[in-house]
């Protein structure tokens, strides 16, 4: 899906992603597009095995190089972790540790607060082969668990940050969850509905459509809901009021009275 806008202004912030000791660069480079998608830009490396920097990274970036450029390198978690005031570790629910456990959206909601409170947010996600280890979980203040099919909820990594991070940016994007996106027109007033109702009705009936006399109250209902549902553009309130002249020969019989009224010119 490409989406790709230079001409816009970049939303960014949100929490520091900390990659433990990630195995490959073009996992990095994928975690740094699902970051910028989501307005994070704030990377920490912890002993990244392919070293850094890394091309094959920017390759896979796919333009978010501004949050490779920006990237830290650490040598340990601790050392990622400094200046922080709430961590998130990312992790299946763990079996031998006692911990909070959230989901990412319930995650996001509680990093929103956070920042808007001036604190420092981390999240944590571990190697691609094993995940974090006990030692790195007990880090953190909270384990994120991403709720999925149990009988397979593994994720990549890039996979893992996008779904917190789209958590996070969507827990503060105002975006309706729903609209109707008009091109060059706008809403068929009600007038205009209300016409073509009626010439629709009318020429129904004029074709005996309604055949049922009991059942024609209860029919226009129902074709009136129907099309009122269809939020009709007045474009489109002009194009029906067309299908029906064709369909009634209507049109044609109009431009047949102008000729006889010589009101026609058959070279236009």
């Amino acid at each position: 899906m490409s989406g790709t806008d230079r001409t816009q202004a970049s939303i960014v912030g949100g929490p520091r992603i900390i990659l433990i000791e990630p195995q490959l660069g073009e996992n990095v480079g994928a975690v740094a597009r699902a970051m910028l998608n989501c307005g994070i830009d704030r990377m920490s490396l912890v002993n990244p095995r392919e070293g850094w920097p890394n091309q094959r990274a920017v390759t896979m970036a796919s333009g978010a190089t501004e949050v490779l450029d920006k990237a830290e390198l650490f040598a340990s978690a601790e050392e990622a972790m400094a200046g922080l005031t709430r961590v998130y570790a990312t992790t299946a629910r763990p079996r031998e540790l006692s911990a909070r456990v959230v989901t990412p959206r319930q995650a996001a909601l509680e990093m929103r607060a956070a920042f808007e409170a001036g604190d420092e947010v981390g999240v944590l996600f571990g190697p691609e082969r094993s995940g974090l280890t006990n030692d790195h979980i007990v880090l953190a203040d909270t384990v994120i668990s991403v709720p999925l099919n149990p009988a397979y909820s593994s994720l990549n990594l890039a996979q893992a940050v996008l779904v917190v991070a789209y958590e996070w940016f969507t827990a503060g994007d105002e975006t309706p969850p729903q609209e109707l996106a008009l091109s060059g027109t706008r809403l068929a007033e009600k007038h205009e509905m209300l016409e073509l109702f009626e010439r629709l009705e009318r020429e129904l009936n004029a074709g005996g459509f309604f055949r049922a006399e009991d059942l024609r109250p209860s029919v226009i209902r129902n074709m009136r809901a129907m099309l009122q549902r269809g939020q009709l553009t007045d474009q489109e309130v002009r194009t029906f009021h067309g299908m029906i002249s064709a369909l009634t020969r209507s049109w044609q019989q109009t431009q047949n009275a102008k000729r006889r009224r010589g009101e026609w010119d058959d070279e236009e």
